[in-house]
């Protein structure tokens, strides 16, 4: 009788253990989810980092509001010409794209939402050699004095 305990024991600790190394594993997770981004003003945004291409092709998609405050991290693998859709896209958004030193290269201001989806949507941007792109509400940008050549920090 004494073997049956022990085993209940042993599967008890086991169990406990992998909720803690879970718990952890969460928790490292959501810190790497979301990145604070400086603008030139000084305001921060808490931005979603988007780095698989399964979170870069949902982006901003179905989303009713984007509160002041809140944005998207684009994080692409390496410089190129990233062009943006809005398909299935419901709110106006600034899309911003960055080099390799953070340094605004392009800028699609108050892009309008193509809620209806479809290959109808045409695409914005992607003029410009960037690696990071930092979606916000329409008219953010302007407000807090994003200009094509101005730093962003992160």
């Amino acid at each position: 009788m004494r073997y049956p305990f022990a085993y209940f024991t042993l599967a008890g600790a086991l169990v406990l253990t992998g909720c803690q190394s879970h718990e952890s594993a969460d928790s490292y997770l959501s810190a790497l989810t979301y990145r604070d981004v400086i603008l030139p003003d000084g305001f921060k945004v808490v931005a979603e980092m988007a780095v698989t291409s399964q979170d870069m092709e949902r982006g901003m998609m179905y989303r009713t509001e984007l509160p002041a405050g809140r944005g998207m991290l684009f994080v692409h693998g390496q410089p190129g010409r990233y062009p943006y859709w809005m398909a299935n896209c419901k709110i106006p958004l600034d899309i911003i794209w960055m080099d390799s030193t953070r340094k605004v290269v392009e800028i699609s201001a108050n892009t309008p939402p193509c809620p209806a989806g479809g290959k109808d949507c045409p695409t914005y941007g992607g003029t410009a050699m960037a690696i990071y792109a930092l979606e916000l509400g329409g008219g953010e940008a302007a407000k807090h004095q994003v200009i094509v050549g101005s730093t962003l920090q992160f």
